[in-house]
């Protein structure tokens, strides 16, 4: 068995004359915490979508656990043991907690009888069950038959989380799960991602706040105009001279700032 869970090589991504992402190529380490950082237009949610197979590679391979999924359909991809949350909240905001979470849970249906389940078509089940259990480990179990649309932002992001977790990934991608939130909301989201990761699940996670990343990841990915630009530990990537120049800053940079403030 190979120690990279997920191996990217040689990925291209063009719309139009754009050229988007230019032959990349990184490993994610099995049971790892991976950032994907990098300036608004880096690149970072392409690379997610092409992983999800929302956008088609130009070429280049993808493999998760050793399986090419480089031409697998979007539909298929989490059978393979992949997993997503997105940027802005795509819960179903007229339905219960507990409903949301269930909805992640399509992808293990297998057949009508099986899908009625997830759909909530049987008020009592082990499917509803497993989805109040997988709230109550997140913290998020005094809210089961909450409808959404009113629970906090903070809230949100974590049943986000949930949902995504009850396919039961190898891989969980996240795409900016602490943007938005207070530092007690990104304590609790950091808290969970750390017991997901205790589990063997293995994260992708891109993000702006630095400081959830230094405390969350160790490893860090760094993408500038579609290429990258350089990886390492976070300490490592805190003192890359092309890292700080593209996207950190200097401290003479913040010093700066600070002037003309």
């Amino acid at each position: 068995m190979s120690d990279h869970l997920l191996e990217i090589s040689g990925m291209h991504k063009s719309f139009g004359g754009l050229k988007v992402i230019d032959d990349v190529s990184f490993d994610v380490r099995r049971s790892s915490r991976t950032a994907l950082i990098g300036p608004n237009g880096a690149g970072k949610t392409t690379i997610f979508n092409l992983l999800t197979g929302v956008y088609e590679i130009d070429a280049g391979t993808i493999s998760v656990d050793g399986e090419d999924i480089t031409d697998v359909p979007a539909q298929d991809r989490v059978t393979v043991g992949m997993s997503r949350s997105f940027q802005n909240i795509r819960l179903m905001p007229h339905l219960s907690t507990v409903e949301n979470v269930m909805l992640g849970q399509h992808a293990r249906a297998r057949n009508l009888g099986n899908l009625m389940f997830p759909l909530g078509m049987m008020p009592r089940n082990n499917w509803r069950t497993a989805a109040e259990e997988a709230l109550e480990r997140a913290g998020v179990g005094t809210y089961p038959g909450e409808v959404v649309a009113n629970l906090p932002y903070g809230v949100q992001k974590r049943i986000e989380v949930v949902r995504a977790m009850v396919s039961e990934p190898k891989l969980l991608l996240l795409d900016e799960p602490a943007a938005g939130l207070n530092k007690t909301e990104t304590n609790q989201l950091q808290a969970l991602l750390e017991n997901v990761s205790d589990q063997g699940v293995t994260i992708l996670v891109v993000e702006h706040d630095m400081q959830f990343v230094r405390d969350l990841c160790d490893h860090i990915v760094v993408l500038n105009f579609g290429r990258k630009i350089f990886e390492g530990t976070p300490e490592e990537v805190h003192q890359d001279p092309a890292v700080l120049e593209a996207y950190l800053g200097t401290d003479d940079d913040t010093a700066e700032a600070a002037d003309v403030s």
